[in-house]
């Protein structure tokens, strides 16, 4: 049996860990399957991973997270990334002392992780190798000797930053394989890429279709995901301001947690919405598959997606998504006026105006919901696995 290795960040919660899940999952019963984590954030990996998967961590928790501002930098390679974003929050709080000192010992984090992966490819024996960053395939592009395919899965958005795709490009001088995870990037790049490195695209997964559509009884609006500035979720308690003082039926469910989390709920109480909004923090996949069952309508406010994972995860649900087409990925998702609504220059007043009209026009919001279904099952699990299959066993044939 061949064995393939997929590198990652961290097993916790989030768009990327879902899908490696999901490609574990989906190659254990051909291949043995190993995944290597930077990071052991959790005793358990957030989403249920087939037990015949293997899993190896490099930096153990109790090491990474020995102070709070790791917590918030785990998701940093870059040194100078990472200053920027101790110093903007440290200058504010006069901590100039603990700035030079956190960025010291994350410093030191840094370049243990990078060691340790380096470390970890020398010794690697798969036939197969799949980087899901591009730091992580910055390594792998420069240190791997191996005899190894390779792929690099993209899942980040360039956002026309010529930087960061000079950056992608570049990572890919020794990579066999590039995979963006939407059609828009794919053909994006395939006109960027002259190294021998071949572009292929496979599509991300929705892993649960429920037997029948949500209910969409009551005027409920829900948002899953991080709750980091990306996410724009302070802009979607503006837009909800504007839909509860014209409809006060409405309610806003968010899902999730992260760094966010205090100034949404100071805005939510500057703004007198707790009687409206309700936030859960962080919940298991049963937990939002049961809530999402008492939902109506599906607000994007993201400033960025690569694809948007959770606006089909929503649609398998029957319900309508309406986002801001600042997030790329959710203009290949949503048909606009047919399933759902694309709202232009993150306008607020439109998003809200929309969102009331669906709510209170019960045929429209049951013709969207259905036609977001059957666009759903169109990434079901089994589709998507069968495609996947086919790419791997061409590559390691």
């Amino acid at each position: 049996m061949k064995k393939i290795t997929i590198l990652c960040l961290h097993l916790g919660y989030g768009g990327i860990e879902v899908a490696v899940t999901n490609l574990a999952n989906m190659l254990i019963d051909k291949y043995d399957v190993n995944i290597v984590s930077i990071y052991n954030l959790y005793d358990k990996t957030m989403y249920k991973l087939d037990e015949n998967v293997n899993v190896n961590y490099l930096i153990n928790s109790d090491i990474a997270l020995r102070v709070d501002s790791y917590k918030k930098n785990l998701i940093h390679f870059h040194f100078i990334t990472l200053f920027k974003e101790l110093y903007n929050d440290y200058l504010k709080k006069g901590k100039i002392f603990k700035l030079f000192s956190d960025t010291f010992n994350s410093l030191k984090i840094i370049k243990l992780k990078k060691k340790l992966m380096i470390d970890y490819l020398k010794t690697c024996d798969s036939d197969l190798i799949i980087s899901t960053r591009i730091e992580i395939t910055e390594i792998l592009n420069k240190n791997y000797k191996g005899k190894a395919k390779l792929i690099s899965w993209e899942h980040s958005h360039h956002h026309n930053d010529q930087k960061y795709i000079n950056g992608v490009i570049k990572s890919l001088d020794n990579i066999d394989y590039f995979m963006p995870v939407s059609k828009k990037l794919t053909d994006f790049y395939k006109n960027k890429i002259k190294s021998n490195t071949q572009v292929i695209y496979a599509p991300l997964c929705v892993d649960y279709i429920p037997e029948k559509e949500a209910k969409k009884t009551k005027k409920n609006i829900v948002a899953i995901g991080r709750l980091s500035k990306e996410k724009g979720f302070l802009d979607l308690i503006d837009v909800f301001n504007i839909i509860i003082s014209k409809d006060n039926e409405c309610r806003l469910h968010i899902i999730g947690d992260g760094f966010e989390k205090n100034n949404i709920e100071n805005k939510i109480n500057e703004l007198n919405l707790n009687n409206y909004v309700t936030l859960y923090g962080y919940k298991d996949k049963s937990f939002i598959r049961e809530k999402l069952n008492d939902m109506s309508l599906y607000l994007l406010t993201s400033y960025e997606e690569s694809f948007g994972l959770v606006i089909l995860e929503a649609s398998s649900f029957g319900i309508p998504v309406i986002a801001f087409d600042s997030a790329e990925g959710a203009t290949e998702i949503i048909n606009n006026d047919i399933d759902g609504y694309l709202i232009s220059n993150r306008d607020k007043n439109l998003m809200a105006e929309k969102s009331i009209e669906l709510l209170n026009n019960k045929k429209k919001l049951a013709k969207f919901g259905n036609e977001a279904r059957l666009k759903a099952i169109k990434y079901s699990y089994d589709s998507v696995k069968e495609q996947w299959l086919k790419i791997i066993d061409n590559i390691l044939k």
